[in-house]
């Protein structure tokens, strides 16, 4: 029989929140003997004593709790649960090792995939001040795919990736297709931006794209935290002209996080992550013992693609199924997880405006966790952070704010968010 949520809870957290006060008004709920308490780690205090009072309020031991309708979590996962974005890492990867599987055919059908033909936004123009847009791009990037399709090993040459990598359709290549990506993501709307970078998976199959994820993290992790610029080379401009770009490398685990899932889990509830990558690249991070997450595969929601009848990846959104971001993040959530419990999720993480629909959409929801970026206070994130800094310190503030710096990839144990370079932390933009 379902449980009455909306009435039981409320009243259950409250009381585990006022009986954590030991130590003062706002310390950590007792935990169940059997579930330790969070460990302080990098976390503000304020942040574990809420998340510690949520547990014991709702979770194993508590009067609420049912094994057979346990509540539930969602997070997200890029800039959430770890430090910078796997799927922007993983094409990283693929362009630095050339992992491919798309003909050059396929990868323009890839490349154009929803794109208009309107010029991307001014901030994109080329190193001569000109505009650039899909049709002025794609030829330069499907002409150097091609050398190096025909003449790299690990596609149809016979050249190793030393000797291609000399070639100047090799900067080309890899410039142009992650500054595409910039360009597009800065230029068009979610919906459009959000799955492009998913259809250069074309031509791999699941286990392919898991082991390129797990590369990819076995090698950011040995990354130093710096930005990283690319230009084309001024030897072979194409259409477009000469661009460059840059991005922030040196993708970083998140011990906090990794001992937040594993409490959480421990404490009988059941993690969900909820995330804008690509559904094979999620899975594979975020289970896989190596990374210390260990949340089971099927318990990921996230961006699809249709396969062939071998399972290979098709440069097509998965029909009927909602993008994992923004108001997809609430359909996809109500689609799989309210449908499946029968009640909306009691914690949920995340840092971005993908995150804020669904961080609003669940009267359930008792506790909302953004790790702090500095979102513009003209969105609705940027207005849950000025909430949550407003509702420091009080038990009954739905959302907490979790301070990060951007120097190192660590949470920091305040609001604070300090941005790569910079030496001073803020709480707000």
């Amino acid at each position: 029989m379902k449980r009455n949520f909306a009435r039981v809870l409320p009243m259950v957290l409250a009381a585990a929140l006022a009986a954590g006060c030991a130590g003062g008004p706002f310390g950590p709920a007792a935990p169940s003997a059997s579930i330790q308490p969070l460990a302080a780690g990098r976390w503000d205090p304020f942040n574990r004593q809420q998340i510690d009072a949520l547990i014991a309020g709702l979770g194993r031991g508590s009067p609420a709790y049912n094994a057979s309708k346990p509540p539930y979590v969602v997070f997200d996962w890029d800039n959430t649960s770890i430090f910078l974005d796997i799927e922007e890492a993983s094409l990283i990867y693929q362009l630095e090792n050339l992992a491919f599987g798309a003909t050059p055919a396929q990868l323009e059908t890839a490349l154009r995939k929803n794109i208009p033909k309107t010029n991307f936004a001014p901030a994109h123009n080329n190193a001569a001040g000109q505009p650039v847009n899909i049709d002025s791009i794609v030829p330069d990037i499907v002409a150097s795919y091609t050398w190096l399709y025909r003449n790299y090993s690990g596609l149809q040459g016979s050249m190793p990736l030393a000797a291609v990598k000399q070639n100047p359709n090799y900067t080309a290549f890899v410039t142009k297709v992650r500054y595409l990506y910039e360009a597009i993501g800065d230029t068009f709307d979610h919906d459009t931006a959000y799955p492009w970078v998913t259809y250069l998976f074309v031509g791999l199959n699941e286990a392919q794209v898991r082991k390129l994820t797990a590369d990819t993290v076995a090698w950011q992790l040995k990354q130093p935290v710096e930005k990283v610029k690319w230009s084309t080379p001024a030897a072979l401009p194409g259409q477009a002209g000469v661009v460059s770009v840059s991005w922030k490398n040196g993708l970083r685990l998140v011990p906090e996080m990794q001992a937040l899932y594993a409490r959480f889990r421990n404490a009988g509830f059941d993690v969900w992550v909820c995330s804008a990558s690509f559904v094979d690249v999620i899975k594979e991070i975020s289970s896989n013992p190596a990374f210390g997450y260990d949340n089971p595969a099927e318990r990921v929601l996230a961006m699809e693609l249709e396969r062939d009848a071998k399972g290979v990846i098709q440069p097509e959104y998965r029909r009927g199924y909602d993008q994992t971001q923004g108001r997809g993040k609430t359909k996809n959530i109500q689609r799989f997880l309210v449908s499946k419990y029968g009640y909306g999720p009691s914690f949920i993480a995340g840092d971005s405006e993908g995150d804020q629909n669904m961080m609003a959409d669940f009267a359930d929801t008792k506790k909302v966790l953004i790790v702090n970026r500095l979102r513009d206070g003209k969105t609705d994130i940027g207005k849950f952070s000025v909430l949550a800094a407003q509702g420091y310190g009080k038990a009954d503030t739905r959302y907490l704010l979790q301070g990060r710096d951007d120097n190192t990839g660590l949470f920091v144990p305040s609001q604070l968010h300090t941005p790569l370079g910079a030496t001073q932390g803020k709480t707000l933009k």
